[in-house]
């Protein structure tokens, strides 16, 4: 299993990271980590050659459990992909700011 805890994550967010949200849009548009990119996990497998290969992808949702999926399937595809454990939710409950909207612009909370 591949995934990060949310301190270890959160310290990492800061850098040039490659996020991806696997919620669906209506979940994404209600707040989602800053710089998160919305790919559904449904659009995942269609996407997955677009990822990078030589740095680390983490993957976030709601919980924590449908990243889990989406980082073992992009793990045998050939990504160094993580799950970020407790998802947008545990975010959210430790402090971190969220950006809502269509975008993965700058945090607005």
């Amino acid at each position: 299993m591949r995934e990060i805890d949310l301190a270890t994550f959160a310290a990492r967010h800061r850098g040039d990271v490659v996020l991806i949200d696997v919620r669906e849009p209506f979940e994404y548009v209600v707040g989602h980590v800053p710089g998160a990119q919305p790919i559904p996990l449904g659009r995942l497998a269609a996407r997955a050659g677009d990822l990078p290969r030589d740095k680390p992808v983490y993957l976030i949702c709601a919980s924590g459990n449908r990243s889990l999926a989406a980082a073992d399937y992009l793990r045998g595809a050939g990504v160094d992909a993580w799950s970020v454990a407790g998802g947008t939710t545990a975010w959210r409950r430790a402090g971190h700011p969220v950006v809502r909207g269509r975008r993965a612009g700058a945090p607005q909370e």
